[in-house]
């Protein structure tokens, strides 16, 4: 850069796990551009988690109201002419947003290994993938801020979590705690029930209290329930917060725990920026590029195993992205596998 920016806007509109990996690229720019106005457009589902931060506008759009949100984040921003855009969702959405709403001479994107949706028509500057090809997303966003004259570019992650719902959620914890999320975006990409209810059981023996929080649908709710269920002995030492914590509150019980238990989902992103050990769960996606940026040594992972199975003639060819398409891979996971990384998570964290 010849010169140091002074307003910025990111765009990234969903998901959540992936907007909390932005969070890192938004306060790296905060801290190399003390100065500059930061405009983050984000949608409407994750904006949530990032109210009251300082350091950041928030642009909120909502999927669901189409061309006619986009029109009223234009009219929203129509005093806005950024020095720059950070497109980092290669997604026809995100670049139709990008044009219609957002006002700026420069607009960066990913390079042809990452572009996806057309999104190369959309931008007129691109941003070279980090080296090796396959990286984690988060590697992908940093490789912006270095593109734009960043030199700090550690992540770093901040929620300012106020003190009232830390208070809020300090109640539920109850010596050494477990927090569980057993459910993610998709149910393909859950463990089994019978893993998640021996895991519970495990934890319990290892002298924990277990707590099973998510969101509110019909069947997150009915997994919480049969996971108790299931649980025949110190059934006490089990509690239900499925539902009933909003995104922030639910930032704010992950930083009081002792170790995460997830599969692929926004949990796990929120518990590595709080530094909490997480004990993540994968088989249809690459740990390496959307697991936990900084516990990845405690994933289980039956990724490769199925890829493998998938793509006899080798995996170097793939695209960095591929994913695992056989819908029953989760069920590859053992709960061997997952008490050897419970317990060295007990055994690295002296819990």
């Amino acid at each position: 850069m010849d010169t140091t920016p002074t307003s910025i806007c990111v765009l990234r509109l969903s998901a959540i796990g992936d907007c909390i990996n932005a969070l890192a690229l938004v306060q790296i720019l905060n801290r190399n551009f003390p100065h500059a106005e930061i405009t983050w457009v984000i949608g409407k589902a994750a904006a949530s988690l990032f109210e009251g931060i300082p350091g950041i506008n928030l642009a909120v759009y909502d999927k669901k109201t189409g061309i006619r949100g986009m029109l009223r984040l234009r009219k929203q921003l129509k005093d806005k002419n950024f020095d720059m855009v950070l497109n980092i969702q290669s997604a026809f959405r995100a670049s139709m947003v990008s044009m219609i709403a957002l006002k700026s001479r420069v607009k960066y994107g990913f390079d042809k290994e990452r572009a996806m949706d057309g999104q190369r028509f959309f931008t007129n500057r691109t941003v070279k993938s980090p080296e090796p090809p396959c990286i984690h997303v988060l590697d992908g966003f940093i490789a912006f801020a270095k593109a734009i004259g960043c030199t700090d570019l550690e992540p770093k992650w901040n929620f300012f979590l106020t003190e009232a719902e830390i208070a809020r959620t300090k109640n539920f914890i109850t010596g050494k705690t477990v927090l569980l999320t057993p459910c993610s975006s998709k149910e393909f990409k859950n463990w089994t029930l019978n893993g998640y209810i021996e895991i519970t059981k495990y934890a319990i023996s290892r002298g924990f209290n277990v707590i099973i929080a998510g969101g509110k649908s019909e069947y997150e709710l009915q997994m919480a329930d049969n996971i108790i269920s299931g649980i025949h002995i110190d059934k006490h030492r089990v509690t239900s917060l499925m539902g009933k914590t909003t995104l922030r509150e639910l930032a704010a019980l992950i930083s009081q725990v002792s170790m995460l238990i997830s599969p692929d989902s926004g949990p796990v992103h929120i518990a590595s920026a709080l530094n909490v050990p997480v004990l993540g769960l994968y088989a249809n996606h690459n740990p390496g590029r959307v697991g936990p940026y900084r516990f990845g040594q405690y994933t289980v992972s039956v990724y490769d195993e199925y890829l493998r199975q998938e793509h006899p003639e080798g995996n170097g060819g793939l695209k960095w992205r591929t994913k695992v398409h056989n819908k029953f891979a989760m069920h590859g996971i053992t709960t061997v596998m997952v008490r050897e990384k419970f317990d060295k998570i007990l055994t690295d964290y002296r819990l």
